[in-house]
């Protein structure tokens, strides 16, 4: 300190003496690092919640006049409304979008199951720029962008994770027998037993996890998997509802998303109890429009949806509009309703504004930055179109169930059976020419409930409109490129122990039970010696156990009351391929439930 001091003060000597010379020195060091700590503080927090299968009419705010949700009603209350906010109209590519900025086809995204949900390892999410940025991110709740490496969200930027697996607690992903209550859920990549109702799990997560990083920019990612199916809460939320003689399933609906308002209620109270509520961005969105009646036969009953045609899965407007409010105390214009057209893939850009963090170079966004509209810097952004499609399985395939929605015309391709499997239809020219001739046109503007087709009183507008969607198709088949579905990699360091489930199935697919359909998963295996065990239903004949994969096929004898196979030190190759794993009893293939893969070198 001595020399430190002898170099600043030689040329003062004759003004300030030693005592005053080291007070100086010292006041200067410590404005420097109040000075850097203030600006660190700058640097907002980011509470992102979002909801799952959550309506546009799911709100006390749009005119509900049975749900009551006073904590999100107040996210838009003290902050702004964006009344045009389209998303997808399934879960994965709509999270897909949202934490990458990007149209869910470049992103290798375009359904819920199977290997169609599966998120590209390149791709670059929100929470690995913030991260590189400085901050802290976790997330609790719904991931479901794949289960294993290199699609984690662990893998994907996030430093704290408490999720469960698959689409939703329950789902083939999960153990058997898991529950919303007392759930069975992955801490930070390891499984753990948790007390209580999922939705609170997560929640308490979430706050322990702005109470740990209070004091550096956080991104809290509260991703609850309510109100999805099934619907299961407690008697204390849906009890209020059943009260007003709601239908069933309607008031466990509400009751579910009473509790994830209550819930808003104590992360925005820690906000402000922590006193980082004027520097946190806050944002409730949901991910597509809700589950309502789609069939005569569907059991499910109507809900308020603010007179918008469709539902879940749907391209309608009900399928594909969903809530968006934000706040930004003392930065975002407060109480604004704005009607401009914006999307899932506007969030990444304008967070990344928000907070000063660049957007890396090599990064190509589809989405723009709303802080400019909702910081009253531009009275409006630029009118553009919002393209969305998706389906089942992973290979996507031009003018099946598409929309392309501008602030006033929307074409869509629809699609009569949306609760059904969105499947190819048929390439003959005849199926095609049908295909073109069933799109419709709507004046969203003067008519959002989508009653009037005027397709065949504006064709110029159905041909342009369908030239700019055969475009953006074919540019995102270009930059999606040809590594897709996504593989699963087994034998690495950074998850040596792979668990495959009947969810993240290539072929037919299944749900959670087990049946006679069969498929098989896409991975990507290091070269090694592997412990390999197949699960399955208590075997009620003899039977074998069969394993195939890059040359190696393994076979081994199924007793009566089985429900493990297990083949010991298996050499695997390295590369790619597809990984079979069945049963056979009295001649009969029978898809496993899951495989478990041990690399024990």
């Amino acid at each position: 300190m001595i020399q430190i001091f002898s170099v600043f003060s030689k040329p003062f000597m004759n003004l300030f003496n030693l005592n005053r010379k080291f007070f100086s020195i010292c006041s200067f060091l410590l404005f420097l690092f109040f000075s850097f700590h203030s600006y660190s503080q700058k640097r907002p927090n980011i509470l992102l919640i979002m909801t799952d299968d959550q309506g546009i009419g799911d709100v006390g705010l749009h005119n509900n006049d049975i749900l009551k949700t006073p904590n999100m009603d107040a996210i838009a209350n003290q902050g702004a409304e964006m009344r045009q906010f389209i998303v997808n109209f399934n879960c994965s590519p709509t999270r897909a979008s949202m934490l990458t900025g990007r149209d869910n086809y470049r992103t290798g995204v375009v359904g819920v199951t199977e290997t169609s949900h599966l998120m590209k390892s390149t791709e670059l999410t929100i929470a690995k720029v913030l991260s590189d940025a400085g901050y802290s991110t976790g997330i609790f709740g719904k991931w479901h962008l794949g289960d294993s490496y290199p699609m984690r969200p662990s893998d994907k930027g996030f430093q704290e994770t408490l999720i469960h697996k698959g689409g939703g607690i329950g789902q083939a992903s999960d153990p058997p027998g898991n529950s919303y209550f007392n759930p069975i859920l992955e801490h930070n990549n390891v499984k753990k037993v948790f007390e209580g109702y999922c939705d609170d799990i997560f929640a308490d997560a979430t706050i322990n996890f702005i109470d740990k990083n209070k004091d550096k920019p956080f991104f809290a990612y509260y991703a609850t998997n309510l109100p999805h199916f099934p619907l299961i809460v407690s008697d204390k939320w849906a009890d209020p509802y059943r009260k007003m003689g709601l239908h069933e399933l309607n008031a466990l609906t509400y009751g579910m998303i009473a509790n994830v308002d209550a819930n808003i209620g104590r992360l925005l109270a820690k906000l402000k109890e922590l006193g980082i509520e004027d520097n946190t961005i806050v944002i409730f969105m949901s991910d597509n429009g809700p589950r309502t009646k789609r069939t005569k036969n569907d059991l499910y009953p109507d809900r308020f949806v603010m007179n918008l045609r469709g539902t879940k899965t749907s391209v309608y407007e009900n399928g594909i509009r969903a809530p968006f409010f934000i706040k930004w105390p003392g930065k975002i214009t407060k109480g604004v309703k704005y009607t401009n057209l914006a999307a899932h893939i506007d969030v990444m850009p304008t967070l990344l504004e928000a907070c000063n963090v660049p957007i890396p170079k090599s990064l190509k966004l589809d989405g723009i930055s709303l802080l400019p509209l909702l910081t009253s810097k531009l009275k409006s952004i630029p009118e553009r179109e919002i393209f969305i499609q998706g389906h089942a399985g992973s290979e996507p395939y031009k003018y099946f169930h598409f929309t392309v929605r501008g602030q006033r015309y929307k074409l869509i391709s629809p699609n009569d059976d949306p609760y059904g499997n969105i499947i190819r239809p048929g390439i003959a020219a005849a199926d095609m020419k049908k295909l073109l001739a069933s799109l419709e046109l709507y004046d969203i503007e003067k008519d959002p409930s989508e009653i009037e087709n005027i397709a065949k009183q504006h064709p110029d507008i159905v041909k342009n409109m369908l030239s700019r969607y055969e475009n953006w198709f074919d540019q995102a088949m270009k930059d999606r490129g040809s590594d897709w579905p996504q593989r699963i990699y087994i034998g690495t360091k950074f998850q040596p122990n792979v668990q495959l489930s009947r969810f993240d199935w290539g072929g037919q697919g299944s749900t959670g039970e087990q049946t006679t359909r069969m498929g098989y998963w896409e991975v990507f295996s290091s070269p090694g010696q592997y412990n390999i065990s197949l699960r399955y239903q208590k075997a009620t004949k003899s039977g074998f156990a069969y394993l195939k994969y890059r040359g190696v096929e393994k076979k081994i004898a199924i007793s009566v009351g089985n429900t493990v196979s297990k083949f010991d030190a298996i050499e695997l190759p390295e590369g790619p391929g597809k990984f079979e794993a069945f049963i056979k009893l009295d001649d009969q293939d029978i898809g496993v439930q899951y495989v478990d893969v041990e690399r024990i070198n």
